[in-house]
């Protein structure tokens, strides 16, 4: 570092931030010492005045750090014995909910409500960690209070944030709110990048004893703030994903032979004869799965669910195999993949690409005349595809008659219709959400945005992969009651929902116009697909879908089957996408190990950690995902302020009502106070009234609004009502 830059950086004012920071690492360094403001200015050689440091000072004691004495003097505060310690704690497992003041909730087994967890006993805890607490209930108070002990599982080890670089050290101030300390940075482990510079540091100590935060080194740089492209990538970043794959996990990539071994062929079903394809979006990549369809001579028809070998590859106990799990799904954010295996496997070597051969898990089902499954077979196979189609050319093929495979492409949509029809027949919900897509321009920028359509060809798709999906844990389930033992298995479950939940709902869905059969969970079921029907006719009915779905319990994998309450399905599971999803990977092991006569089971305790882990990490590729959508949703009507837009309110707050766009989806916000009087909300949050006009705004209600300013940092779109 040059002298010149090192003389800025010592004489610059510090932030309200950096300074509280800088007094708390000198008292820390000096704890006998008992120091006045003027004093810490002197030490600390700064140019912020005696005001700022007493500010900063009385923050630090208010936060417990420190601690008050007479003639303005301040010392640091030593740890008290925590009520934790007492004989009266007791030892329980959850996880962190941090809040933006440090402090954090945890849920625990045996305790109606969530413990608390004060910021001094968090002991380097943060958001999302698996941890270990100590738990009491103070005296004269009913909530319990805990202390961190043990940090089992760290959420995330790599942070995104701002570089600050010192004389003797620099430090990373993490972007995140649910991050509240500084990393320490040694100045050989700056990676090259320079003061103010977006990184990404990797904590290597969360403990370090000369600065007492956490010490890190940074393993990327991304540069200045402001670029969208960093935008995106901080979004992964703070959901826990890391951006790069280990160089030993890309060197095991790179050394499995792209060549099939004819001993592997001779050991696996062979089908590359019959006539085979993928269908999937226009800009995938990954081909995870195929369908083959074949008339056999007793006049039944034979359709293939082919399913990328991922397990071939991907061995138990591997640099690769470790990272999937870690990782445990792609995420798929507007404007590109981060993938759960290298491109290697993922676009080569697993990719169900055309004209080429690929070793595949296949479920094959043979259909009769009236289209019902009379039989099903599991196994390994290898297969060519012989088309790649796109969702939109199937469509255009089923809509004309004609084009590449239409008679194959028609039974199979034939038979989807069939297995669709029994779906709901049997208590499946018909829930369609809406999903907002984009045309992105060559930087990535929205240029257009619209909502999805579904159509028959994806439907087609959809209705095969639940197929196979169910059967797979179907014949796990049924060979572990033929053997009298239970074969622990990957489940997709998901719970009946909420009584309680249902009841404000079908409240809510009355004062609408909607009325509900809530009486048994069957009922409710019943009732959402009258309403889905009911919404293609009554638009204001469409505000109602995506509340409806909030009241569902959300699904999750476990060992521990209860069936899947969304579906329909006594048994369900994940078989289908091994190439993004690590639950699938599980599964073809545990099938794999279930198809001969023996069954073949694994340990059901870790399996289910394996499951908690997977459902934790889908949890948060959901958020990045619509973080994402939210943040081009934003990009896009920057360049559209002043315009006015059709929309409907889509929810009321005491600050304002929200509107969606019916063209794209975009929700932004119109307050309360860019009215002309004040409004009554209704304690439903169903409608608001003027306290003057008596104007009654009611969710749902067509609006016409304009574009009135954007914030692409906080994902904001405020909006003015027009007319």
């Amino acid at each position: 570092m040059t002298n010149s830059k090192k003389k800025r950086i010592k004489d610059k004012k510090l932030t309200a931030k950096q300074l509280q920071r800088e007094i708390l690492l000198l008292f820390k360094a000096n704890p006998k010492k008992q120091l006045n403001p003027k004093q810490v200015v002197k030490k600390l050689k700064v140019d912020n005045n005696k005001d700022a440091v007493q500010y900063a000072l009385e923050n630090l004691v208010g936060q417990g750090h420190l601690v008050s004495l007479p003639d303005y003097k301040f010392k640091i505060k030593h740890r008290e014995l925590a009520p934790s310690e007492g004989p009266n704690a007791k030892l329980y497992t959850g996880y962190i909910d941090m809040t933006r003041l440090g402090s954090a909730y945890v849920t625990v087994e045996g305790h109606e409500e969530d413990v608390h967890i004060a910021a001094k006993y968090m002991n380097t805890a943060l958001h999302g960690d698996h941890v270990q607490i100590k738990v009491w209930t103070p005296r004269g108070r009913r909530r319990a209070e805990g202390e961190v002990v043990k940090v089992m599982e760290r959420a995330s080890e790599q942070f995104l944030g701002t570089l600050w670089i010192y004389p003797r050290y620099a430090v990373v101030v993490p972007d995140s709110t649910q991050v509240p300390i500084d990393i320490v940075i040694h100045l050989e482990d700056l990676k090259g990048a320079s003061e103010g510079d977006k990184v990404v540091v990797k904590v290597v100590d969360w403990s370090d004893p000369k600065h007492g935060n956490p010490r890190g080194v940074i393993s990327t740089v991304l540069g200045a703030v402001g670029s969208h492209d960093i935008e995106m990538k901080a979004i992964l970043i703070n959901n826990g994903f890391n951006l790069e794959f280990p160089d030993e996990v890309i060197a095991e990539s790179e050394a499995l032979p792209g060549q099939i071994p004819e001993e592997e062929i001779a050991n696996r079903l062979d089908i590359r004869e019959v006539t085979t394809f993928t269908i999937d979006p226009d800009n995938a990549k990954d081909f995870d799965d195929a369908l083959s369809i074949r008339y056999l001579e007793t006049g039944e028809c034979e359709v293939g669910v082919h399913i990328a070998d991922v397990s071939h590859y991907v061995k138990p106990g591997t640099a690769l195999d470790r990272e999937a799990f870690r990782r445990s799904t792609s995420v798929y954010l507007v404007d590109r993949v981060l993938p759960m295996l290298p491109e290697r496997i993922s676009n080569e070597l697993c990719s169900l690409r055309p004209l080429e051969d690929k070793l595949t898990f296949s479920a094959i089902f043979v259909f009769d005349k009236n289209n019902k499954v009379i039989k099903r077979w599991f196994g390994r196979s290898i297969i060519h595809s012989n088309r790649r189609f796109t969702y939109d050319e199937v469509q255009q093929v089923l809509d004309s008659g004609e084009g590449d495979f239409h008679a194959e492409l028609k039974q199979l949509n034939k038979m989807a219709e069939q297995l669709r029809k029994e779906r709901f027949k049997k208590g499946s919900i018909n829930f369609e959400t809406e999903e907002v897509q984009f045309r992105l321009d060559e930087q990535g920028v929205p240029v257009e945005a619209f909502v999805k359509e579904r159509k028959a060809s994806h439907m087609l798709i959809e209705d095969f992969m639940l197929l196979a999906n169910r059967e797979v844990a179907t014949y796990i389930s049924e060979k572990g009651k033929a053997a009298e033992l239970e074969i622990p298995f990957v489940y997709r479950i998901h719970d009946e929902p909420n009584p309680d939940k249902v009841f404000e709902f079908a409240r809510f869905a009355r004062e609408l116009g909607f009325e509900m059969n809530i009486s048994t969970p069957k009922e409710i079921g019943r009732s959402f697909n009258k309403l889905v029907e009911a919404a293609q006719h009554n638009p204001a009915l469409k505000i109602l879908e995506p509340i409806a779905i909030r009241t569902m319990a959300k699904a999750a994998y476990s060992t521990d089957n209860i069936g899947h309450y969304g579906l329909g399905f006594e048994f369900y599971s994940h078989f289908t996408s091994p190439i993004r999803r690590y639950s699938d990977v599980l599964a073809h092991r545990i099938l794999e190990g279930n198809l001969g006569d023996e069954a073949w089971r694994t340990k059901k305790v870790l399996l289910e950690e394996q499951c908690q882990h997977i459902s934790k990490m889908e949890r948060r590729a959901m958020d990045a995902e619509r973080e994402s959508v939210k943040f081009k949703q934003v990009e896009f009507m920057e360049k559209h302020l002043g315009e006015v837009f059709e929309g409907f309110i889509s929810g009321i707050i005491d600050k304002g009502i929200f509107v969606s766009l019916k063209e794209t989806l975009c929700e932004g916000m119109i307050g309360f106070d860019t009215f002309d009087e004040a409004f009554e909300i209704s304690t439903s949050r169903l409608h608001a009234r003027g306290v003057r006009s008596r104007r009654e705004l009611k969710m749902g209600d067509t609006v016409m609004v304009l574009i009135k300013a954007t914030d692409i940092h906080l994902r904001r779109i405020d909006m003015e009502l027009v007319g």
